[in-house]
């Protein structure tokens, strides 16, 4: 057995084209740790509706070179077998570790493959590569990014030439095409021969976020807005000088792309302490509100001035800010479909329904969100937000960020806030109240014994709402196709709990309505919403034995 495991890293060590990974393996090797190999060869890294997503480092189950190689040839295979032999291919990357390297990996291979291949000019947020694709006609396109994961992360997002993201069959399709791969050597890398594209894809994509601002709206909000050390800052500045907004107090620390993330523990806006110095620098800077953006730009956050949260700022929920933005479009008299997934708020429906316009619950992810026909608006609690879906058919945190300084501008000339707009959606349609439940874990295993154990002894009550009804997805529905997931209604709540798509972590997703009467009554309201909530919590995760 452990001969047959050196072996087989041997095997890997002499394909290697990376020098980097090369060396990390043959220390392996001479070390004979075979506990390390055994880990990096229980298989291959598993292609899916996200694409590939793990750690950097040598061997089948981490991000490197020779894995991204495979990953291109095997879409390359795919997309020749869909007749596309020929078609262009786009390849967008951000600033992670080998970042650079997977973008030109992947248009060497395509070149190689008979296809055309042209790579943004530099690290740029992946809402652009999705604009690309469209704008230039491809019939695929390629985002070299892990998002807001740790920093020894990368991934690979693959999208086709309608802008969205590969859903099933192509996924599956996809994943055999690379299974299919034979020997590194056989995959044709040529040294050129890709094009390698201009400013002007960007200023094309700066002129499009121009259509989602009303003309003749105010742009008065002054804001402080953070990249969290990614790609966002140079574009979301662009995109709010060229609307006329005042130019954002940067959060000087965390400006510039750094593959390292040096301030965070991990580089998302929705983890504890993410936000710490952007709270800094708006108690120096006194702005209307705060935007910030995951390291790929695809993703924005909102907080707002609020006298009550510690530090005189708190942190907006992505289900709030889907409910403002969708408000704000309802005003400006949108028409067409809203779509959600259905770990998101409840809330988006009831504003559809009241404003007359069409609703559409899907699956988690933007690959279903922006395939929704006649989609207008769509958004999911993960702070993602689809504002021109003719433009962008994925979430786009820059267009999102200016579509939110736009609602501040308007509700500022009114003498309101973001906050007098969350009260009065409230009194029209109930106190929604969402929290999360999030676990990560270091094994797996965690993730499924919780599913199990959910499966099998079902809660009959949660924070002493009697559960009305449980549908276990796997099973799929009428209107949804199957997912790993439970989804649990309660009098007056929602639950849903699933295992992550793109980390170690199992997600449990709560709801509860509360009717509130008039305004003197929402203190009392959003009380027992959280109330309600951390007893939900508590109980969900006694029941998951988490």
């Amino acid at each position: 057995m452990q001969h047959d495991l050196i072996a087989q890293a041997r095997t890997w060590l002499a394909e290697d084209p990376d020098p980097e990974t090369r060396d990390e393996l043959a220390a392996l090797i001479e070390a004979g740790a075979t506990q390390e190999l055994a880990v990096r060869f229980a298989g291959t890294l598993q292609f899916g509706t996200a694409g590939l997503r793990g750690e950097l480092g040598a061997g089948p189950m981490r991000m490197n070179r020779s894995v991204v190689i495979r990953a291109a040839a095997g879409l390359a295979a795919y997309l020749k077998a869909q007749g596309q032999d020929g078609g262009l291919v786009v390849i967008g990357y951000d600033a992670r570790y080998k970042s650079a390297d997977f973008a030109r990996d992947t248009a060497a291979v395509m070149t190689g493959a008979g296809l055309r291949a042209a790579v943004l000019p530099r690290p740029l947020p992946t809402p652009v590569l999705a604009y690309a694709i469209r704008h230039l006609g491809a019939v695929a396109g390629v985002e070299v990014t892990a998002s807001h994961n740790p920093p020894r992360d990368n991934g690979y997002k693959v999208y086709l030439g309608d802008g969205s993201q590969i859903v099933p069959p192509a996924d599956g399709e996809i994943a055999a095409a690379i299974a299919a791969v034979g020997p590194l050597a056989d995959v044709v890398r040529p040294e050129d021969g890709w094009e390698v594209l201009g400013e002007d894809v960007l200023d094309a994509y700066l002129a499009r976020t121009d259509a989602v601002l009303s003309a003749g709206s105010p742009r008065t909000a002054r804001t402080v807005y953070t990249a969290m050390h990614g790609v966002g800052a140079s574009v979301l500045t662009a995109a709010f000088e060229r609307a006329g907004f005042p130019a954002p107090v940067l959060v000087a620390e965390q400006a510039e792309p750094d593959p390292a993330f040096p301030t965070v523990a991990f580089p998302n806006p929705e983890e504890p302490g993410a936000m710490d110095l952007a709270f800094a620098t708006a108690r120096r800077a006194a702005p209307d509100l705060i935007i910030a953006n995951d390291p790929d730009a695809d993703r924005c956050a909102v907080a707002v001035p609020d006298p009550a949260a510690d530090g005189g700022w708190r942190m907006l929920r992505g289900d709030e800010v889907g409910a403002l933005l969708a408000a704000h479009l309802v005003e400006r008299g949108a028409s067409g479909v809203f779509a959600e997934s259905i770990v998101s708020s409840s809330l988006l429906g009831r504003i559809a329904e009241k404003a007359g316009l069409g609703y559409e619950e899907t699956l988690t992810g933007f690959k279903w969100i922006a395939r929704v026909d006649g989609l207008r608006y769509g958004y999911e609690e993960a702070l993602g937000y689809c504002v021109d879906p003719e433009g962008v058919r994925d979430k786009d945190g820059i267009t999102a960020a200016l579509l939110v300084a736009e609602l501040a501008s308007v509700l500022k000339e009114r003498g309101r806030t973001l906050l007098d707009l969350l009260d009065d959606l409230a009194l029209a349609h109930g106190l929604h109240a969402t929290d999360q439940l999030s676990v990560r874990v270091e094994d797996l295993t965690v993730i499924a014994d919780a599913m199990a154990r959910l499966r099998e002894q079902s809660p009959t009550a949660l924070a002493g709402l009697a559960v009305t009804s449980v549908e276990d997805l796997t099973r799929g529905t009428d209107r949804l196709p199957p997912t790993d997931g439970l989804r649990y209604h309660l009098e007056g709540a929602r639950v849903i709990v699933r295992p992550s798509g793109t980390e170690p972590k199992l997600k449990c997703y709560l709801e509860v309505v509360v009717p509130v009467a008039d305004a003197a009554g929402l203190p009392a309201a959003r009380a027992r919403g959280a109330e309600l909530l951390a007893a939900i919590k508590r109980d969900l995760a006694a029941a998951a034995g988490i």
